[in-house]
């Protein structure tokens, strides 16, 4: 969570309902319809940062701060500027050049402005266990390019808007409006999906041609969507098995069978041995070691149920059985299940507003008035109240600290008097950080170990520095699925402090 001032965006408790768990979802770029091949690219050229048009300069600074910033990594710079060379030499457009930047983010993603400025995180690079996974990636954002999606995409948006209007403008049925509507949505979805799917064929085109294994796309994507499936979801939201008809990307288990179909238009599955495979993933193994894995501290960071921010100076521990994400705008938390869930963010409040007067102020609906009084948390004023959806509960603290108003949100469909004390006890681990625990605050890396005798999956699982899950964490981290037995020599990813 960084240092601005957030606000919910909706009044209403169906609106705080989604901030708790849509937003839970959209903050996890991992989704298959999120992982950044994203319709995104028209013709770039390569421009510094002082040529950028006023409106281009202010999408790149806010990317930058949407994805805490860049990952400053000469070497690993170095290494994707050199492989996206590699791609822009093999496609059909070699004159053109990209900028690269890394963005300071562990969430899954890669994205372009039409300037040329290629976007991708740090997270993708992690998840990624060789050169040809991250060159599918890169090599997709390049086929919408190549296929002018973007211009197309326009194109087609503007009939569709035009055409509804027509509809609209000849009948008074708003039946027939409606379903006119929902046919123009669909049509725009499935030219979107079609759309992912031939940039998909053509970035393993590219790829191939450029020399990388074109199965990459086909073992990246099966480790995005087991990826996908780790994050946590509350019940009755979101199935990630379910197709979306009206989603911008096709289902990732769609897109896989595409992948491996053109893929093998290049080259047959076996034709690389294991010993060329296991080279490839060595030297890329060997790049991305130590790069950092997870929350940075400088923008707040989870260690299981607790979060830290050492620059801004807080600490607080979420109710038990609950899984913490960080985000840009807020903490989000979901309990296992999906029953419950928190949201943490921070708001300026003027400091003659008491903070009981602000929690019945409208920035919420259907708060309880009588069941607002005054609290203190550590030392720290603040107020609380409770407030009814119709399927949700929520509990509702707002705590000044400092020169602003840190506020959570509880939300549970089960609200009974015990879910509202673990709520209570949480709000009151809320607390300054000491100065051993801000000096001892440092992001966890990955590490790049050997394989020796002996070790399995789940021997090498127990020193990952996660959670939970620890075992199907490495799988996927590894690329490996639930059957494949690890060979002594080879190299594996492990997270630690």
């Amino acid at each position: 969570m960084g240092g601005g001032r957030v606000t919910i965006a909706s009044r209403t408790l169906a609106g705080v309902c989604i901030a708790l768990v849509a937003l839970l979802l959209a903050g996890c770029s991992t989704e298959p319809s999120d992982t950044g091949f994203m319709t995104s690219l028209q013709t770039p050229s390569q421009p510094a940062e002082a040529e950028m048009s006023p409106a281009v300069l202010r999408e790149h600074q806010h990317i930058l701060a949407t994805y805490d910033g860049v990952y400053d990594e000469p070497r690993l710079q170095a290494m994707v500027q050199q492989l996206v060379e590699r791609l822009v030499a093999a496609s059909s457009r070699p004159d053109l050049h990209y900028k690269v930047t890394i963005l300071n983010s562990e969430t899954v993603n890669a994205f372009a402005l039409p300037t040329g400025q290629l976007y991708v995180t740090r997270g993708l690079i992690a998840l990624a266990n060789d050169e040809s996974e991250l060159a599918a990636v890169i090599g997709h954002e390049m086929g919408h390019v190549i296929a002018h999606h973007a211009e197309l995409r326009e194109q087609e948006i503007r009939d569709e808007q035009l055409g509804d209007q027509v509809m609209a403008d000849l009948t008074n049925d708003p039946e027939a409006s409606a379903l006119a509507l929902a046919k123009s949505k669909l049509r725009l979805a499935t030219f979107s999906q079609q759309q992912e799917l031939q940039a998909d064929a053509i970035g393993i085109g590219i790829a191939a041609r450029a020399g990388f294994d074109p199965y990459g796309s086909v073992r990246f994507l099966a480790s995005l969507e087991r990826n996908s499936a780790l994050k946590p979801r509350p019940n009755g939201v979101l199935n990630p098995a379910a197709p979306d008809f009206l989603s911008s990307h096709p289902a990732t288990p769609e897109r896989i069978t595409h992948a491996l179909a053109v893929a093998r238009q290049y080259k047959a599955p076996a034709e690389d041995t294991p010993q060329q495979l296991a080279a490839a993933r060595d030297a890329y193994l060997a790049d991305i070691d130590g790069i950092v894995f997870g929350d940075d501290p400088s923008e707040g960071f989870v260690r299981g149920r607790r979060f830290l921010h050492p620059r801004l100076d807080f600490t607080f521990t979420a109710p038990e059985g609950f899984v913490l994400d960080n985000t840009a705008k807020a903490v989000l938390g979901v309990k296992r299940g999906g029953d419950a869930a928190l949201r943490l963010d921070v708001v300026h409040v003027p400091a003659e507003q008491t903070l009981a007067t602000y929690l019945t102020s409208g920035w919420i609906e259907n708060i309880d008035p009588a069941s607002v009084h005054d609290v203190t948390i550590n030392g720290f004023p603040g107020a609380t109240g409770t407030a009814k959806g119709d399927d949700w509960d929520f509990r509702l603290y707002v705590i000044r600290f400092g020169s602003d108003v840190y506020r959570f949100i509880f939300a549970s469909k089960n609200f009974t008097p015990d879910a509202d004390r673990t709520f209570r006890d949480s709000v009151g681990t809320f607390r300054r950080m000491t100065p051993a625990e801000i000096k001892a605050a440092k992001p966890l890396h990955l590490k790049i170990v050997k394989v020796e005798p002996g070790d399995t999956v789940e021997k090498l699982a127990s020193r990952m520095a996660v959670p939970d899950r620890q075992v199907e964490r490495f799988r996927v981290l590894n690329g490996l699925d639930s059957t494949t037995k690890l060979k002594p020599g080879s190299e594996v990813k492990l997270v630690v402090e």
